[in-house]
């Protein structure tokens, strides 16, 4: 039952939200990779500097001195949905790198039950059958350093590809563009995501349609537009990194997140709106670390009208040793924002261990 009203919301939500231009387009490729950043409240833009950063901002793949592969698992809706992240990455030499990133979002084994009376109205569970909705991200990066020393840039090309059973699928394409300038131990970073407005374009079963349309009465009753913009994002970060008696290291980092568009951002305008997040990671011999962080501040709506500030406090540890390293983070502690909270768990890999 749980998989069954699920699916249905799914459905609704693409229904209503593909009717037009829209803010929030493709948000699964927003929900972030890596425990490690994770637990610092994703607040990464200017430090990113290794597989992950094909995600974070291609720019700070340049940081990298061997192949290194990522993966990492989340489950959502109590383990209805899951969320899987791969990349790896490779230096073309001591100036450039490229990576390769897949995202899968998606809800599996749904039972499809709009066939279960048959036309003398008799029920039949044999006309049950299963079915999957998911979401795709495929990006393409590629990183250089510029001329200017301290100063790298970075391109990601994005394919997005959206299924719901045999019902839609669509197809996306898009750019992000990131820089980074290190200046001693202080970092800045500029991630712009979708910058040329990420389209989907969507194929439609219309006779699928009509069964979802005729099984959800009063829902959905005429077919959605089949074209998706999503706008523009730009995250503006800065960091720094202090050593403490050679052993000791705290990695801090504070960022901005702007959305050209009026939401429920604690900052918003018609023009744009923005929400800050900072994360620390406090690190022992680069082998454990501990990290905490804080972002995602929403203008709350109360079932009394009044509004109420939320925020997704984060944690995280983390274990490196001779090339891998395995992390973990809770997000959204104690439930303080309307945003869910999972138990994340990635590993990264470093080709030095194979040597």
């Amino acid at each position: 039952m749980k998989k069954e009203l699920l699916v249905i919301i799914l459905f609704v939500a693409f229904v209503t939200q593909a009717q037009t231009t829209r803010k929030y387009s493709n948000e699964f490729m927003n929900i972030g990779v890596d425990a490690a950043a994770f637990g610092m409240a994703n607040a990464v833009t200017a430090s990113t500097a290794d597989v992950n950063s094909g995600y974070w901002n291609p720019a700070g793949l340049v940081h990298l001195e061997d192949k290194q592969l990522s993966l990492m698992h989340a489950s959502y809706f109590a383990n209805i949905a899951n969320y899987d992240y791969a990349a790896f990455a490779m230096p073309l030499d001591d100036r450039s790198a490229i990576a390769l990133s897949v995202i899968r979002f998606g809800v599996d084994d749904i039972l499809n039950t709009t066939q279960l009376i048959d036309d003398e109205g008799q029920i039949n569970y044999d006309r049950i059958s299963l079915f999957s909705t998911a979401d795709y991200g495929v990006t393409f990066s590629y990183a250089r350093s510029l001329p200017l020393d301290g100063l790298n840039f970075g391109v990601n090309a994005k394919v997005i590809r959206r299924i719901i059973g045999d019902f839609a699928s669509s197809w996306g394409f898009g750019l992000d563009a990131g820089l980074q300038f290190q200046r001693g131990d202080w970092k800045i970073g500029l991630m712009a995501r979708d910058i040329t407005t990420t389209f989907n374009a969507w194929s439609i079963d219309e006779d699928k349609f009509a069964e979802i349309s005729q099984a959800v009465e009063g829902q959905n009753q005429e077919l959605p537009e089949t074209t998706e913009i999503t706008i523009p994002k730009l995250q503006l970060g800065v960091s720094r990194k202090f050593i403490f008696h050679y052993d000791f290291s705290l990695l801090t980092e504070i960022d901005l997140n702007f959305r050209f568009a009026e939401t429920n951002d604690i900052f918003s305008s018609g023009f744009t709106s923005f929400t800050p997040s900072g994360g620390l990671e406090f690190g022992y011999i680069d082998l454990v670390f501990v990290r905490a962080g804080v972002g995602n501040f929403q203008n709350v709506e109360q079932l009394d009208g009044t509004e109420s500030v939320g925020f997704q406090p984060n944690i995280g540890v983390g274990f490196k040793y001779k090339g891998i390293q395995v992390d973990y983070a809770l997000t959204d502690i104690g439930d303080q924002s309307a945003a869910l909270y999972s138990n994340v768990f990635s590993l990264k890999l470093d080709w030095d261990i194979f040597r």
